[in-house]
C-alpha cells in the first residue's frame, strides 16, 4: 500500500489515496501505522476517497483507531494533495467530511500550495451538540470539577467536540493528567478534545491541545477554530485572531455565523506499507 505522510503545523497524519488503494480495515491500520516506534508514526490515518457530492471525501481515524468527523489540519493537507498530485487541479475545492461538505480556497505559487483557507461552518453551541450531560443549554465559562480542581470551561462543536479552558500560563499545564481527565470525564459520553488557552492580546492567543484518541498533539485545526469562538463568547478577543500552537500558527475568523481557518500544509515523505503488519 502506497502512502504519503503530511503535516499541518505539526499535526501529522498518514494519507492514503483511496482513488487507487483499497483499505479493508482502516481502524486497525490506523493503530498499527500511527505507532511511532513500530509504525510510520503519526496522529492517525486519513483516507482520500472519491465522492458523489464533492471533489473528494476524507475519512479520519485517530491513533487509537476511533473515527473522527473532521480534522482542520488534515483537510488542508488533503486539499494540497488533491491539487499538487493532479487529482483536482482547481484553486477552489469541495471536500466531503462526516461533518458536512467544506469549501477550500488554495493560495498557490508556481504550482505549489502555500496556504489553505477552509470554510469550517457554523459552530454548534448547544449542550446536546457537544454532547455533554447537564442542564444549561450552552456551556460558557461553566465550572467543571477535574481531579479535585474546579476549572471553568466553554464547549463548542465544530464537527468534533471541544472543551476550552482559559489559563494564565499554558506551559504549566500537565496535559497528560488534566487533558486525559477532561477527555474521559463522566459528563462527556463520547469523550472530548481538551484545549488550554492563554490570552496574549485582543487578536492573539496561545494554546495547547489534548486530542481524544491521540493524546497531546502539536496542533488541532478544529480546536483552534473552537477556541476562537470561545474567546468571542467570553468577550476576550476580536473575531479574527492568530492562534499560536506548539507546531505553528493558524488564523481563525468567525464572521456572519461562519468560521474560517487559514494555515499551511506540507508533504513529509512517501512510502510503502506492508499490509501484513496490520493484519
Amino acid at each position: 500500500m502506497k502512502f504519503t505522510k503530511m503535516q499541518g503545523i505539526g499535526n501529522d497524519y498518514v494519507y492514503v489515496n483511496c482513488f487507487e488503494e483499497n483499505i479493508k480495515n482502516p481502524s486497525k491500520l490506523s493503530i498499527a501505522i500511527s505507532d511511532r516506534h513500530f509504525g510510520v508514526g503519526s496522529d492517525g490515518l486519513i483516507m482520500i476517497m472519491p465522492s458523489e457530492v464533492a471533489d473528494a471525501r476524507m475519512r479520519i481515524f485517530n491513533a487509537d483507531g476511533s473515527e473522527a468527523q473532521m480534522c482542520g489540519n488534515g483537510i488542508r493537507c488533503v486539499a494540497k494533495y488533491l491539487y499538487e498530485c493532479g487529482l483536482k487541479k482547481s484553486n477552489q475545492l469541495t471536500i466531503e467530511t462526516s461533518a458536512g461538505i467544506k469549501i477550500i480556497e488554495l493560495t498557490t505559487v508556481n504550482g505549489n500550495v502555500t496556504q489553505v483557507r477552509v470554510e469550517m461552518g457554523s459552530p454548534k453551541l448547544l449542550r446536546n451538540d457537544i454532547p455533554m450531560f447537564g442542564e444549561n443549554k450552552q456551556v460558557i465559562n461553566e465550572p467543571l470539577l477535574v481531579n479535585d480542581t474546579v476549572l471553568y470551561i466553554t464547549c463548542v462543536s465544530m464537527g468534533n467536540p471541544h472543551c476550552i479552558t482559559f489559563v494564565d500560563n499554558v506551559d504549566l499545564i500537565n496535559l497528560d493528567v488534566t487533558g486525559k481527565a477532561i477527555e474521559n470525564h463522566d459528563l462527556f459520553p463520547e469523550r472530548i478534545n481538551a484545549h488550554f488557552v492563554q490570552q496574549i492580546s485582543a487578536d492573539k492567543v496561545k494554546m495547547r491541545t489534548w486530542e481524544r484518541g491521540s493524546g497531546e498533539t502539536l496542533a488541532c485545526g478544529t480546536g483552534a477554530v473552537a477556541t476562537g469562538v470561545a474567546c468571542v463568547l467570553n468577550n476576550l478577543t476580536e473575531k479574527i485572531i492568530q492562534t499560536q500552537l506548539p507546531g505553528g500558527n493558524l488564523t481563525v475568523e468567525w464572521t456572519d455565523n461562519n468560521t474560517y481557518m487559514t494555515g499551511p500544509a506540507e508533504f513529509v515523505f512517501t512510502g510503502k506499507w506492508d499490509e501484513d503488519k496490520s493484519q
